[in-house]
C-alpha cells in the first residue's frame, strides 16, 4: 500500500485533527522507547482530546474546537445511541470505551505512583501506548476499509524513534558517540528506523571508514542473535535488540 497512514485518515477526518493526532501518538511512542513514561501518558491524554473531536465529527460532523472545552462523556453517550446500521460497534462502543481508559489514567492517576509506593508509570505507559496503537489503526481501517494487517503496517511506519545520540543529514545519519564498537552502532541506526530497516549499502555509508570492511561479518553475528533480521539487501531491528539498544543506555549522547 503506497499510501500513509496520515494521507488516508486526512482524506476521511479534518487535516488539523488528524495533525495533532499523529503528532501526540509519536510523542507518546517516542516517549516510551526512551523511558519518559510518564510522559507518555500525558501525551496519551493529548491523543484522547484529537481522538474524541473525530469521534464527534464521524457521528455528528462537527466537532469542539482545539483549545475548547471538550465533554468527553457526552461524546461517549453520544456515540453509544448512534443506531447500529450507521456506524460500526468501534465508532459506538470499543474506541470511545478504549480513549476513556487513556484519558482517566492522564487525569485521575497523573502518571504519578501509587499510594503504596509502587512505581506504576511504566504499567500505566503500556497501557497507553497499546491503546493508541488500537486507537489508530482501527481508524486507518475504517477511514479506508483497509484490513487489521494493512492498517498496523501502516501505523509502524509512522514510528521513527527520536535518538539524540543520531544526527539527522538529510541522506546521511551520524551517530554522535564515538566510544561505540561497530556492532552498537548498527543497532543504534537501526534503532532509529524502527521497522523501516535500513538499506544495506546506506547502513555502509553510515558507519565509519574502520568500520565498513567487515560490516556485512558485523550484520551477520547481530543477525545470529536475533538482535537484527537482514533480507536482501535491508536490514531491520528486532524487538530483542531493541530491548538490547534501551536496557544498555545506547540511546543518549556522551
Amino acid at each position: 500500500m503506497s499510501e500513509s497512514a496520515k494521507g488516508i485518515l486526512s482524506s476521511a477526518f479534518p487535516i488539523h485533527l488528524v495533525d495533532e493526532l499523529i503528532a501526540s501518538y509519536q510523542e507518546a511512542r517516542s516517549n516510551f522507547h526512551r523511558g519518559g513514561h510518564r510522559l507518555s501518558a500525558v501525551e496519551g491524554g493529548r491523543f484522547c482530546e484529537a481522538a474524541f473531536r473525530i469521534l464527534q465529527d464521524i457521528i455528528t460532523g462537527s466537532h469542539t474546537p482545539i483549545g475548547e472545552n471538550l465533554d468527553t462523556q457526552k461524546v461517549i453517550d453520544q456515540a453509544s445511541k448512534e443506531p447500529k446500521t450507521r456506524h460500526p460497534k468501534s465508532v459506538r462502543v470499543y474506541i470511545p470505551r478504549a480513549l476513556r481508559v487513556v484519558y482517566d489514567i492522564r487525569n485521575s492517576r497523573n502518571a504519578a505512583h501509587l499510594a503504596d509506593g509502587i512505581d506504576a508509570n511504566l504499567q500505566d505507559a503500556t497501557l497507553v501506548v497499546s491503546v493508541l496503537d488500537w486507537v489508530l489503526s482501527e481508524l486507518v481501517r475504517l477511514s479506508k476499509g483497509s484490513t487489521p494487517e494493512e492498517a498496523q503496517k501502516l501505523i509502524a511506519e509512522l514510528v521513527t524513534r527520536q535518538v539524540p545520540g543520531v544526527q539527522d543529514f538529510g541522506n546521511f545519519q551520524k551517530v554522535l558517540r564515538t566510544d561505540l564498537r561497530a556492532s552498537d552502532r548498527v543497532l543504534v541506526l537501526l534503532y532509529r528506523r524502527g521497522s523501516q530497516g535500513v538499506r544495506y549499502p546506506d547502513l555502509h555509508q553510515w558507519m565509519p571508514n574502520t568500520m565498513r570492511s567487515n560490516l556485512r561479518r558485523t550484520v551477520r553475528l547481530l543477525d545470529a542473535k536475533a538482535l537484527v533480521h537482514w533480507t536482501d539487501e535491508t536490514v531491520q531491528i528486532t524487538f530483542a535488540g531493541q530491548r538490547a539498544v534501551e536496557s544498555r543506555g545506547l540511546l543518549e549522547p556522551r
